[in-house]
């Protein structure tokens, strides 16, 4: 068990669905996308699982109230940067070192492709598993996998699924918004 103890979490509504957030003492350590009842359910147990706590829903948590604020002003456009603190502990490794340098090195409206991230972080051939570490990023959103595009134009995959993806990238400029 960790030395936060608890894990909070709330579900709030945003231009790409509801969002399951989780924290803990340390930080924000989960986002979890679409979050309807049975991916909620799925979520929480995961979160119960592998920080070894028992998850408590709090809409009100003073640890989520940054968060929710941060991610609302994202979506209206009034802010491009996330200055959340951030619990990395669901992340590790190789994983890790990417996600990190994802969240500090790709700014807001801009894109990197997978290969060119695997060379930012010294493993230049490691393109597949820096698609491996944006699946399994715990925190999309705030360290923004959907950044990561292929090198071909393509969009490449997106765990929450290529619309999402679209969305978070017209909201920023990227991508033409969808006409319908």
């Amino acid at each position: 068990m960790n030395s936060n103890g608890v894990v909070e979490w709330a579900v709030v509504g945003s231009d790409i669905g509801p969002l399951l957030l989780a924290a803990t003492g340390t930080g924000l350590v989960s986002v979890v996308f679409h979050a309807r009842p049975e991916v909620r359910e799925k979520a929480v147990g995961q979160l119960r699982t592998r920080l070894g706590a028992e998850p408590v829903e709090n809409p009100g948590s003073a640890r989520l109230a940054e968060p929710i604020r941060q991610l609302a002003a994202y979506f209206a456009g009034t802010s491009r940067k996330f200055s959340l603190a951030l619990d990395w502990s669901l992340t590790s490794g190789f994983n890790r070192q990417v996600l990190r340098e994802l969240a500090t090195g790709v700014p807001y409206g801009t894109v990197v492709g997978y290969g060119d991230l695997a060379g930012r972080v010294g493993q230049p051939g490691a393109a597949q598993a820096v698609g491996a570490a944006m699946g399994s990023n715990p925190l999309p959103v705030v360290v923004p996998c959907h950044r990561v595009v292929e090198s071909d134009g393509g969009l490449g995959g997106f765990g929450g699924g290529l619309e999402t993806k679209r969305k978070l990238l017209a909201l920023e400029g990227v991508l033409p918004e969808p006409l319908f």
